[in-house]
């Protein structure tokens, strides 16, 4: 959801020899309430534009998704049971134990922000189809949410989730914009945590944290949002034609880029994984380009030269500007300029590698299947 360029805070480069003493609760919050291009942000919009949506052209598989939330098949699925393991968080090594904290807390952000939007969507309302929808979607939302900052407290850190609801920086995107951001925030984070999830089934001994068991049945609301945010842009055919195909190609290019950059800030996170982040990061682009068919006329390259020497020159790119932003004065200003130069230019880059084009299905209604 968020642009693909470099962060314009230092503090989001991963220091992987940190010794650091462990956030508490207040300094936890601290992170979440950031707001930079690779955090997780809080968004709004324009409610009443949301509340005139007309899901009549997609009725019949619209009344089927709302039944199958409605049976709420994960209710008792975010409770610690026998298998949460416990953590021995005061014997792990400082620099994984950093950069797994990190890895909690914008995970906690990134699914209260989705619970945030839905609830006030459902606040304001009075289309019964929408309502009902995001009411259901806010529910998940705060689960998950609420599931991560228990495990954050085990470790002795909790973010305040009320302060960030008063407190956090909204920014306003147009309604297709929210619904391009979100439909692939919601489908990008199935594929995250599938992918990691049947990894993990192979190497047990790579699950050096219980949550990680949980990642099943969790990706799965994941995809039941984004099935959501599918068929309302399957309602309304022209968010998918003419110049709005360039704007999905934007927030498919922001998107991707925007995780690769923010996974290779936790090297020791993912080694610790078994995990390397190019690998997983095609992967979970090949999972979300094959998913996202089901709406979107178009699929990202992701195999052309241009793509990965553009990832990594963004990559690239973040570090120039994180450190500039570190070392401040002329010449960090200098180096924090040119960073953003360079991100502008690998972005385009990017941006500009001819898409694959391919015919939508008349059905758009998908199940989980990997």
């Amino acid at each position: 959801m968020n642009a693909p360029t470099a962060p314009d805070d230092a503090k989001n480069a991963t220091d992987t020899g940190s010794s650091e003493p462990a956030l508490n609760s207040e300094q936890a919050t601290a992170v979440a309430m950031q707001d930079t291009l690779l955090t997780p942000r809080f968004y709004t919009t324009d409610f009443e534009e949301m509340d005139r949506i007309d899901v009549t052209p997609v009725r019949k598989d619209w009344d089927a998704l709302i039944a199958q939330m409605e049976s709420d098949p994960n209710k008792n699925h975010f409770r610690k049971t026998d298998d949460w393991d416990v953590v021995d968080w005061d014997g792990m090594e400082p620099a994984l134990k950093k950069e797994l904290i990190d890895f909690l807390i914008s995970s906690c952000t990134a699914e209260f922000s989705g619970c945030v939007l839905y609830k006030e969507m459902k606040r304001r309302g009075t289309n019964p189809d929408i309502v009902q929808l995001f009411q259901l979607m806010a529910r998940d939302e705060a689960r998950h949410a609420g599931f991560i900052n228990d495990a954050l407290r085990e470790a002795g850190i909790a973010v305040n989730l009320g302060f960030l609801t008063q407190s956090k920086k909204y920014t306003y995107f147009r309604p297709k914009f929210i619904y391009y951001a979100t439909y692939l925030s919601e489908k990008i984070g199935y594929s995250r945590y599938i992918t990691i999830f049947r990894h993990l089934e192979e190497h047990p001994e790579k699950r050096f944290h219980p949550i990680f068991k949980w990642f099943e049945e969790w990706c799965n609301d994941e995809f039941g949002h984004g099935e959501a945010f599918a068929l309302l842009m399957k309602s309304d055919p022209k968010l998918t034609r003419g110049h709005n195909v360039l704007w999905i190609k934007f927030f498919l290019t922001a998107v991707f880029s925007t995780m690769y950059v923010r996974d290779h800030q936790r090297p020791v996170f993912h080694e610790a994984l078994g995990v390397d982040p190019d690998w997983y990061g095609q992967e979970v682009f090949k999972k979300t380009s094959e998913i996202t068919k089901q709406v979107f006329p178009i699929t990202l390259d992701i195999d052309h030269p241009r793509w990965m020497k553009g990832l990594k020159g963004l990559r690239s790119a973040s570090l120039k500007v994180a450190n500039g932003k570190q070392r401040g004065g002329i010449g960090g200003t200098a180096e924090r300029v040119a960073g953003m130069a360079q991100a502008a230019f690998y972005f385009v880059s990017v941006y500009t590698i001819p898409a694959k084009k391919h015919q939508v299905p008349e059905s758009t209604r998908l199940q989980p299947a990997y």
